[in-house]
């Protein structure tokens, strides 16, 4: 079929026959999408290999929660009535609304108008679409507290995971994702005679290339972005590379630089460039501008069938030990300020535990960004960890050629901030056929790396599930580690609002340290919260300190706020003044590669591979 394009017609022609055969014929072009983009599909799944059903081994916990729901059908019948007289008053409300008479408020709809999905005016003037938002909100709401109030003999991490995917499912309910049911969608394809399915259709056969057969959704212009051209500028150089990372030194902006270097291991899921996202969001330019010479550990992006061998320990031996003896060779100083950022700041901790155990002292201090080492209290990524569920990974990644496949940790990212991440996107893009817009953070958010299925397994099992390091069963090279014996100072920030490494399960880590900790508590959440840089003109978020000794710390995070002082702004200027203190006298600033030799400018070629480009070899 060929296809016209008329999709960017963006009002009613005022030539009605026009208008109608516009129309037909986005949709034909639409329908021709549809059946490409389905062709595509079955094309990369003609193997057979479909995905496991149950992925996350919900069922055995929703069967514990059939059982207790029939063995106590009360509770499930006074739920049900409760439900049906608040949808009975909505339906007599909407009838009132008709006849011009005020409605009465049904309890539980009252920040309704908070929610972003509910935008368009038509869903409170419209009796119709009205009707729709509140009937899903009073239903989902219902949905939730049934699960909650469900099998209290469940074990928690059994509750957790019901309770996390009702939320899901109910995110995935609402009527603003259904074509039919959005106001907003059925204006735009009225308006455009079906010019945004077009685009749409266009976008999701896009995607589902992007995913080689699974849905990956962009959530900005991939295009609009180039590593090391207007984004990850800062300048530096790659001073060494071995088959697990690239180690990068920035050049000194100062006259003066601090005698102890600055090494930071961010994590290997995502990319460092975190850290360097433009000029006035770059944490190491800023860092270099203090006055500190900064190392940064560039991970490879690990390929399918390609060093698929790495386990956790060789990204503390062949990573983090390897950079620690590169910096000292480069720099003359005998030991290193350290950071590490989530799972970066985990491999961290437990080189730390090692090091104490054998007596190494190539580490001055040590901070730690959103990094756990106890897991007890890991949020809702403790979901992905009983053992069917590991099994059901370890499967999926000997078919992905021994990795974790980077489309399948966005999409676990995603989960966890549905209606923003992934819902948001599906009408904007595929409905209202508008392009992603253009943004940094978004496009290092898209820019997802591949995880060796070794390591990552091992990850969620000794760390997430068993708890190992916080439990003093962790071993590395032979030695038992225990955190307790770790003297080094650490500066530790956690942020309220992160979903990923909950502020109260950063603060439980920070407690199992041997030696003196300053804990600072950030406003927002997993990134957002780190990267917070001073700006006079616009004071964004806040940050807690409490001058209290580890050792007076009271139990939780809650009683600790409590005793704690509020600063508005950010807290780098606080982490700069703790980092000065350990950073020795000042020397003369130091080129990158005096030592060692240059191999290439920053940001270096393995950060530049992306996951749905491969590199070529």
């Amino acid at each position: 079929m060929t296809m016209t394009d008329n999709s960017k017609q963006t009002h009613t022609s005022d030539d009605p026959v026009r208008a109608a055969t516009v129309a037909a014929e986005n949709m034909a072009n639409a329908y021709a999408l549809a059946q490409e983009t389905w062709a595509y599909y079955l094309q990369k799944h003609a193997d057979g290999q479909g995905q496991n059903p149950d992925p996350y081994n919900l069922a055995p916990a929703l069967a514990d929660l059939q059982k207790a729901m029939l063995e106590n059908p009360e509770t499930l019948v006074e739920a049900g009535i409760d439900m049906w007289h608040q949808q009975a008053t909505l339906w007599t409300n909407a009838l009132a609304q008709m006849a011009g008479v005020e409605p009465k408020p049904v309890k539980g709809l009252a920040n309704a108008a908070k929610d972003k999905r509910f935008k368009d005016e038509e869903w409170d003037n419209n009796i119709v679409f009205s009707y729709l938002k509140q009937s899903y909100l009073l239903a989902s709401r219902w949905m939730r507290d049934t699960v909650a109030k469900g099998d209290q003999s469940l074990p928690e991490d059994e509750r957790k995971k019901l309770e996390f995917f009702t939320e899901r499912f109910a995110e995935a309910m609402s009527p603003s994702n259904v074509f039919a049911m959005n106001p907003e969608v059925l204006k735009a394809t009225a308006e455009e005679q079906g010019g945004n399915i077009v685009r749409g259709m266009r976008q999701m056969l896009k995607d589902m290339k992007r995913g080689d057969g699974e849905l990956w959704i962009s959530q900005t212009d991939m295009e609009a972005f180039e590593v090391g051209k207007n984004i990850a500028v800062t300048p530096g150089s790659v001073i060494f590379q071995n088959e697990l990372f690239q180690l990068i030194q920035y050049a000194p902006t100062t006259d003066e630089v601090q005698e102890i270097p600055l090494l930071i291991a961010p994590p290997w899921i995502n990319k460092f460039y975190i850290m360097d996202l433009n000029e006035k969001k770059s944490l190491v330019r800023w860092l270099t501008a203090q006055g500190f010479t900064v190392f940064m550990i560039s991970w490879r992006n690990p390929e399918p069938n390609k060093r698929r061998h790495f386990d956790f320990p060789d990204y503390v031996t062949e990573g983090l030990y390897n950079a620690l003896d590169v910096v000292i060779a480069e720099t003359g100083a005998k030991s290193v300020n350290t950071v590490g950022y989530c799972i970066g700041g985990t491999m961290l901790s437990t080189a730390l535990a090692h090091m104490a155990k054998t007596g190494d002292k190539r580490i001055k201090s040590a901070t730690f960004f959103t990094a756990q080492a106890d897991f007890v209290k890991g949020g809702d990524l403790r979901i992905f960890i009983d053992d069917k569920t590991l099994a059901s990974m370890e499967e999926e990644s000997e078919r992905a050629g021994g990795v974790i496949g980077a489309r399948h940790m966005a999409q676990a990212f995603n989960m966890l901030r549905g209606n923003e991440l992934i819902w948001s996107y599906v009408v904007n893009n595929y409905y209202l056929g508008k392009e992603p817009t253009a943004f940094d953070l978004l496009y290092w958010n898209a820019d997802s790396t591949h995880m060796p299925a070794k390591c990552h397994l091992s990850y969620l099992k000794d760390y997430y599930r068993d708890n190992k390091l916080a439990e003093g069963e962790m071993e590395l090279l032979g030695e038992k580690l225990d955190l307790g014996a770790v003297k080094t100072p650490v500066y530790s920030i956690c942020a309220r609002e992160d979903h990923i490494a909950p502020a109260g399960s950063v603060y439980r880590g920070a407690r199992l340290f041997g030696g003196p900790v300053k804990l600072v508590v950030g406003g927002s959440g997993h990134i957002a919260g780190v990267i917070n840089p001073p700006d006079p003109n616009k004071v964004k978020y806040q940050y807690w300190t409490n001058p209290a000794a580890k050792s007076k710390w009271p139990d939780t995070l809650e009683e600790w706020l409590e005793a704690a002082k509020e600063t508005p702004g950010s807290w780098w200027p606080d982490w700069s003044e703790w980092l000065a203190k350990k950073s020795g006298k000042k020397v003369d600033p130091r080129e990158p590669g005096a030592v060692n030799g240059i191999i290439e400018p920053a940001p270096g070629s393995y950060v530049r591979v992306r996951a749905d480009k491969p590199a070529d070899e």
